[in-house]
């Protein structure tokens, strides 16, 4: 029997990925949002199911959470359920198409393009040609550099002898080039969100018709894409990417959701995305009170949760000796991200001010950081386990709690 000997391995020995619908029904953990926000029945995914359900011509929305509290399986679990009442669902991964330290508004509505007619051709839906030929016309008319016309004749090769279904495989084709270009290709990016930015309406009037005769083939059920990995942009590309298009991004006439970076709802602008954007967060499953006791039944959910992920994998048994050792390489992650100027911040917070945060600055950097954390939902917050252990270690907590 082998055993992990390093955090590589122990990684290995489970399954981090978020799960997927094949996954579901033997390894997702039911009945954990009592231990995220202490209620049952306060469920802000069951919440965002709900506003995809509604017939309101705008349901946007941003999903915010720690990286890692299981936003990605939630939401996954939630687009097998919408699939099951007859929805069309189409999860884009920012991460996977996009420079994530580069992104614009205007490469999310490529990538919303994509996706509705990813959506149509799964429906088989009837678009009207003269509205494809607008999509394809406006990516490829009017450019200056090569790599955009020989769009043009990629799109014109897939579609101009099989119909609206041959041209709308080719404008498919032209958006694969288009992602790849949008990713890797510095001059042509340029081009293609300056087409977007100097005519929004336009586009936006396209994706409409499109997402319409979608909802016409899905007997008035209307699209949902759902945006990954946006939580992890930093606080400068988030903002530019929502703030000053937060009307743009939540207008759309289908359910729109946008992972979310939690820390920035502890800035003074997130009050203007709340007056575009339904807003919910996933909360941290409760491990401690905020008095500080051992939470037991989310400590069991949590190992659950851990016991399941490794059954997902035939891979090296993890003694406790690992373990410990992978906590003390994680501990010092942690422990880099913080200097001597914020302990008293963060000593404050485990001292008991949990609830009644005032420098909000340091507590949004100290989020973006994961070095304090939110949970429940109620806005109250606790320094990482492993740097709390660190302080206890550098002989700095005394009787802090007594």
């Amino acid at each position: 029997m082998k055993y992990a000997n390093r955090v590589s391995e122990i990684l290995n020995a489970f399954s981090l990925a978020p799960l997927k619908k094949e996954d579901m029904e033997e390894f997702y953990c039911k009945n954990t949002m009592e231990y995220r926000t202490s209620d049952k029945y306060n469920s802000p995914i069951e919440d965002i199911f709900d506003l995809c359900r509604m017939e309101e011509e705008s349901s946007a929305c941003l999903l915010l959470g720690h990286r890692g509290c299981g936003k990605s399986t939630e939401l996954n679990k939630m687009a097998g359920r919408l699939a099951a009442c007859g929805y069309h669902v189409k999860t884009v991964h920012c991460s996977m198409d996009l420079d994530l330290l580069s992104i614009v508004y205007s490469d999310l509505f490529i990538l919303m393009g994509e996706a509705l007619l990813q959506i149509a051709k799964e429906l088989e839906c009837e678009i009207d040609r003269n509205t494809l030929e607008k999509i394809r016309n406006f990516w490829t008319e009017g450019t200056e550099t090569v790599m955009i016309q020989e769009l043009d004749a990629l799109s014109m090769e897939g579609g101009m002898s099989v119909g609206t279904k041959g041209i709308l495989a080719g404008v498919l084709d032209m958006f694969a080039k288009i992602k790849t270009e949008l990713k890797l290709n510095e001059e042509t990016r340029k081009e293609y969100r300056r087409k977007i930015s100097t005519r929004t309406s336009e586009w936006i009037g396209m994706l409409r018709r499109v997402a319409e005769s979608i909802e016409q083939k899905a007997d008035g059920k209307r699209p949902i894409i759902i945006f990954e990995d946006l939580d992890k942009l930093d606080p400068e590309s988030a903002w530019k990417v929502f703030y000053h298009y937060a009307a743009m991004l939540s207008g759309m006439p289908f359910p729109v959701i946008y992972t979310f970076p939690i820390a920035l709802s502890y800035d003074i602008r997130f009050s203007a995305m709340e007056s575009y954007f339904v807003t919910k967060t996933l909360p941290m499953i409760k491990i401690e009170t905020i008095e500080g006791e051992p939470f037991s039944e989310g400590i069991a959910v949590i190992r659950e949760i851990v016991q399941k992920r490794a059954e997902r994998r035939d891979s090296a048994v993890i003694s406790m000796e690992d373990a410990q050792r992978a906590l003390e390489e994680a501990k010092t992650s942690l422990t880099r991200r913080i200097e001597e100027k914020h302990y008293p911040f963060l000593l404050n917070i485990y001292q008991g001010n949990k609830e009644r945060i005032a420098d909000k600055e340091m507590l949004l950097h100290m989020l973006q950081a994961s070095v304090v954390l939110e949970y429940n939902g109620k806005r109250w917050h606790n320094v990482h386990p492993l740097v709390v252990k660190f302080f206890e270690e550098q002989g700095m907590l005394g009787n802090a709690r007594e």
